[in-house]
This record gives structure tokens, sequence and C-alpha cells, in this order.
């Protein structure tokens, strides 16, 4: 069996359980219901990824949780791949990997590209994101903002 890592063949085991993560949010959608009913089902999923998580993933993920609410209240909350995403029409348009996820160095704010960030020919889609200072929390806001149209 391949460690966290991988053995540089196929995917590591947190790639697989990622993809199973994904396998069971499809599975969680298809569920019926509709409306107000599914939104608070994808909202209570997005808590609970954010709750799950430890330390310093755990501190940006619930602020970057509260920029979103604050900055863009017409995103919804949910989850895709595991991870906390607020999206736009069923779409994903920003989310946070944490650093535990794939054991990296750092986590980060990414945006898709349904996010309104376009900048010419060449503009950022993730960000490494240590901690959140008050210039942090001022550029998060900003691109939260933008990316949610």
């Amino acid at each position: 069996m391949a460690d966290e890592q991988g053995s540089g063949e196929g995917f590591s085991d947190a790639e697989r359980a990622a993809m199973q993560q994904r396998k069971a949010e499809l599975r969680e959608q298809a569920k019926g219901g509709k409306g107000s009913a599914k939104k608070e089902r994808e909202a209570q999923a997005c808590l609970d990824a954010i709750a799950a998580l430890e330390g310093t993933d755990r501190t940006i993920a619930e602020r970057l949780h509260a920029i979103v609410t604050e900055e863009a209240p017409q995103l919804e909350h949910k989850t895709w791949y595991g991870f906390p995403s607020y999206a736009r029409d069923g779409k994903v348009v920003v989310f946070y990997q944490p650093a535990s996820k794939f054991g990296t160095r750092y986590g980060t704010v990414g945006f898709s590209e349904d996010a309104n960030l376009d900048d010419g020919v060449f503009w950022p889609a993730a960000y490494a994101v240590l901690a959140v200072d008050d210039e942090v929390e001022r550029r998060l806001r900003e691109l939260v903002r933008r990316a949610a149209g």
C-alpha cells in the first residue's frame, strides 16, 4: 500500500481518500430534497469539515468562512473533495485546502475557473496561507468579493 505521499505510481492514500470524499458528496447531493433543506445539509457539511480540522488549518478555515459569509453571502456553503467550499449556482468559486489534507507545509485558499478573478492573461488561482493577519484578511476579503462577482 502506498504511503501518505504515494510511491510515485498512481494516487497516494490521501488522494484516494479525497476522491472517496467527493464520491460521498455527490451521493449526498443526489439524495432527495431541494431548496433550503439541501442547502442546510451542504452548509452543515462545510461547518463539519471546518470543525474536523486542527490548529492553524482550523483557524484559517474559520476565518475564511467568516470572510465569505460577510463579503459574499450569496455564495452557498458546501464541501468539495472534503474541503470547506463556497459556490455560486452550484459551482465552487473559492475553497480552503488544509495543509493536513496532503501533508503540505501550508494550506491554500483556492479559486476555481468560475471565480471572477481574470486579470489579463495571467493571475494567481491559489494562495499559500500560513496565518491570517490584518493584511492577509484585507486581501482575502478583496479576492472573495471579486471572485463572487
